[in-house]
């Protein structure tokens, strides 16, 4: 179940702090972490790698398995499910719940419904034993998936998010886990968008205050313990004239439930009305062809990742950005396609960076003949 992939901004890529950049907001948490998903870029960060107890937002890779699940058709959404005494012994524990009971048979639908909107402890366990049949189980996928992801702080204890001995992740590597289910199941990402939800005749509100303040936030997860202090991812997405542009914040250890959502949109606010998203290359065409040698072709279009390469900059800026392209040469087949081949850097005016992005191959190259490769063996010896 667990999917190894490139992994999304906050993983890794440049970020725009790799340039004079401006200067982010202060923040009242005791980590945060502001993510351009459109151009992958990290454009404000504090702590963002110190070890952190992820609450309730623990729940986000329950959710990410259990997506893989259904997309795996191992489970069904309108499959009922048992609720066991264990479920059902959550109650005890003080944290959010669906209300369900060992009487109930709730569909797979509706424990989705009360462990995103409700942040039900209660369904996070239905729902891991639904799915692997048990909790112990399901934790152990749970960590497969963060390992495949290359999520080297990050490590799950339980399906819930309560306080446990070496349950643990970074405002960074959460953000990883958020960005994979908005782009590896975006059908199922509108669950986080849902404002309220009633089961058994108790209806509750989505604890993320920004769905009912701002029409432009459709998810994604709070998150609270006494250790960990208020948490909130907030993804929004809003338009542009070049298109649309999905910002992300984490922000841990607010001290409200009201100054976590305050923190969270005063971040989005920030990144929308500092930087641009700058379309630097049409995702229909490639950024450059590149000679091949010792293949079956003699070249290949190389260019981004997913289509149109975009990157953000400061206000302003646009306008003085310098590109280049570093590449691997000689480039010897044979070449997959989507294999990284190149960097496109891009600069300001007085070469700062701002962005190093990869540049993979459009098309596969194989191997030529053993007359083809000894014919350019020959050339590059000469070249």
């Amino acid at each position: 179940m667990a999917q190894a992939a490139r992994a999304p901004a906050a993983a890794g890529s440049a970020a725009v702090a790799a340039m004079v950049a401006p200067q982010a907001p202060e923040v009242a948490a005791k980590g945060f972490l502001l993510v351009d998903m459109t151009t992958n870029q990290i454009l404000a960060e504090r702590n963002a790698d110190a070890p952190a107890e992820p609450a309730s937002l623990t729940k986000l890779m329950t959710a990410y398995v259990v997506f893989s699940a259904l997309r795996d058709r191992k489970i069904a959404l309108d499959q009922k499910l048992p609720v066991s005494e264990r479920a059902w012994a959550e109650r005890k524990g003080g944290g959010s719940l669906m209300f369900i009971d060992p009487k109930m048979t709730p569909t797979v639908d509706e424990l989705l419904k009360g462990m995103i909107v409700q942040s039900g402890n209660d369904a996070s366990v239905a729902l891991a034993e639904g799915v692997s049949g048990s909790v112990e189980s399901f934790v152990a996928l749970m960590n497969k998936q963060a390992e495949a992801w290359g999520l080297k702080n990050t490590s799950f204890k339980n399906v819930t998010g309560l306080t446990e001995a070496g349950h643990r992740s970074t405002a960074r590597e959460l953000a990883v886990i958020a960005q994979r289910i908005i782009r590896d199941f975006p059908d199922r990402y509108a669950y986080y968008a849902i404002k309220d939800y009633a089961f058994n005749n108790i209806k509750q509100d989505n604890r993320n205050l920004l769905l009912r303040r701002d029409p432009t936030v459709d998810g994604m997860k709070t998150g609270f313990t006494e250790a960990a202090g208020y948490c909130l991812i907030a993804s929004a997405q809003r338009d542009f004239p070049n298109g649309k542009r999905r910002l992300l914040s984490v922000v841990l250890g607010a001290d409200s439930l009201q100054s976590r959502a305050n923190e969270s949109q005063k971040l989005l606010n920030w990144g929308y009305a500092t930087f641009d998203a700058v379309r630097l290359f049409d995702g229909s065409k490639p950024v450059q062809t590149v000679p091949v040698w010792k293949g079956s072709a003699n070249e290949v279009a190389i260019g981004g990742v997913e289509g149109a390469v975009y990157v953000a900059v400061p206000k302003g800026e646009a306008e003085r950005l310098k590109t280049s392209i570093e590449r691997i040469d000689p480039l010897l087949a044979p070449l997959a396609k989507g294999q990284r081949v190149a960097t496109l850097k891009v600069t300001t005016g007085a070469g700062a960076v701002v962005a190093e992005l990869p540049l993979v191959t459009q098309a596969a190259v194989p191997e030529a003949g053993a007359l083809g490769r000894a014919w350019d063996a020959i050339r590059l010896w000469i070249k």
